[in-house]
């Protein structure tokens, strides 16, 4: 948690384009309830592979993906820090979805997570998800891997629960930020239990 304060520096002398350090949680929830004291995340664009051996040094498991963005939209930080080549990936994505909570819509979002995430834990192809976060509450995000980009469309835009909270959004203005987007997922290696990885570990689909 220490080492979480100073990891800009980190991101500077590694010469990335965007870089975020986040804690992490069930994706489960949100709030200081489901984070994982014992779990970080790094997400870095650039042109180069990003290695962090201050970390990897001291890390129990470790895991690494590669990522291509094909889908990208909204702002990280004033930002839009993907570019998207628009391709249509042939193997395993990764949905990465990102906001900042308005404080007066807060309750509202929360009282529709438990639905969606009852949806999410019977989705056929999911591989893998967890929570990111830059704070404890109100600056919140998932990841989610899954088999083929036809499963997570099935999922988002299928499922009523999810359905609803989707239509919902406009609506009831949770986000004073927000971002969505979905990657072709080019490698993983490392540990695969990091990922929180749900599915048969005999079924590891090919890239």
């Amino acid at each position: 948690m220490l080492r979480m304060a100073f990891a800009r520096q980190l991101l500077r002398e590694r010469g990335v384009r965007f870089g975020k350090f986040l804690g992490t949680g069930t994706g489960r929830g949100f709030g200081p309830g489901d984070a994982d004291l014992t779990r970080y995340a790094a997400i870095t664009v650039s042109d180069h592979p990003v290695r962090f051996p201050e970390w990897e040094r001291i890390a129990v498991q470790q895991a690494h993906v590669d990522l291509e963005p094909l889908i990208s939209r909204g702002e990280w930080s004033g930002r839009s820090p993907f570019q998207p080549t628009g391709r249509r990936a042939s193997g395993m994505v990764l949905a990465l979805t990102r906001a900042r909570l308005r404080p007066t819509r807060a309750l509202r979002f929360w009282q529709a997570v438990p639905a969606v995430v009852r949806e999410l834990d019977a989705a056929p192809g999911l591989l893998a998800r967890f929570g990111v976060g830059e704070a404890p509450i109100g600056w919140q995000g998932t990841v989610s891997v899954w088999r083929t980009a036809a499963d997570l469309t099935a999922f988002a835009y299928r499922q009523p629960e999810h359905r609803a909270a989707i239509a919902r959004t406009p609506v009831d203005r949770w986000y004073a930020e927000e971002l969505f987007a979905r990657f072709a997922v080019l490698g993983i290696s490392g540990d695969r239990p990091v990922l929180n990885w749900t599915a048969d570990e005999r079924e590891h689909t090919p890239l």
